[in-house]
């Protein structure tokens, strides 16, 4: 049997917008200001769910896409700082 005693897992996440022939098209401009909402609102699900993170990198990309890489615990016993010597 196994199990897990300390995780995290790192993850790169691309916020972006999905046009349909049915939406009128945005242009790039709107297309960055709903995907840097969109990007607040995930940094803030974070905190608001007390989910340890750290972001170590965020980018709005050419085509109004935002790239961020994020690190956040997969369990409460990791110990973060310990694993990646970061200050959390």
């Amino acid at each position: 049997m196994k199990r897990v005693k300390e995780g995290c897992i790192c993850q790169t996440l691309i916020f972006s917008q999905r046009e349909t022939a049915d939406e009128q098209t945005l242009t790039l401009a709107q297309t960055r200001e709903l995907n840097v909402r969109e990007a607040q609102r995930y940094r803030q699900s974070l905190l608001n769910k007390g989910t340890r993170h750290r972001i170590i990198e965020e980018n709005i990309l050419d085509d109004g896409s935002v790239m961020i890489k994020v690190i956040k615990e997969y369990n409460e016993k990791v110990d973060v700082e310990q694993l990646f010597g970061m200050n959390w």
